[in-house]
């Protein structure tokens, strides 16, 4: 028997909604990102992005267990000396709920130039409108 590896002309791509509101923040982000690196096809070639286009909504309405939204921190770095900030959880949906989503899945995508065009296909709404109503996306 013969290990077939997808080509990128034989990818078929599919355009899948996600509703977010009510979903723990960790379970959603894991199952985007497999959405996503296409680990839930059959034709999934770990070196090819083989994964569907993802339109997420309802962002602001995730939620996370435990005491994650006072204890959870998120930092970034200006690149100067005493130039890192860090921000709660609650700050952060605070200020866009759509961030913290994208940053979850992101940690969850391989590194380099591979996981950054799989990052670029997911799309992330705070509300329940998109403008994506013309690809006629698929809810999961």
């Amino acid at each position: 028997m013969r290990t077939c590896s997808a080509k990128l002309k034989d990818i078929k791509r599919r355009w899948i909604l996600v509703d977010a509101s009510g979903k723990v923040l960790g379970r959603l982000a894991s199952d985007c990102a497999c959405m996503l690196r296409g680990k839930n096809r059959v034709e999934y070639t770990p070196h090819l992005d083989t994964g569907d286009f993802l339109v997420i909504v309802n962002a602001s309405k995730i939620v996370v267990t435990g005491r994650k939204a006072t204890q959870k921190k998120y930092y970034r770095h200006s690149g100067y000396p005493g130039g890192l900030r860090e921000r709660t959880f609650s700050e952060m949906m605070g200020i866009d709920a759509s961030r913290v989503i994208l940053l979850a899945i992101r940690g969850m995508l391989p590194k380099g130039p591979l996981g950054r065009d799989m990052l670029r296909k997911c799309r992330i709404y705070n509300g329940s409108d998109h403008p994506h109503v013309a690809q006629q996306p698929q809810t999961l």
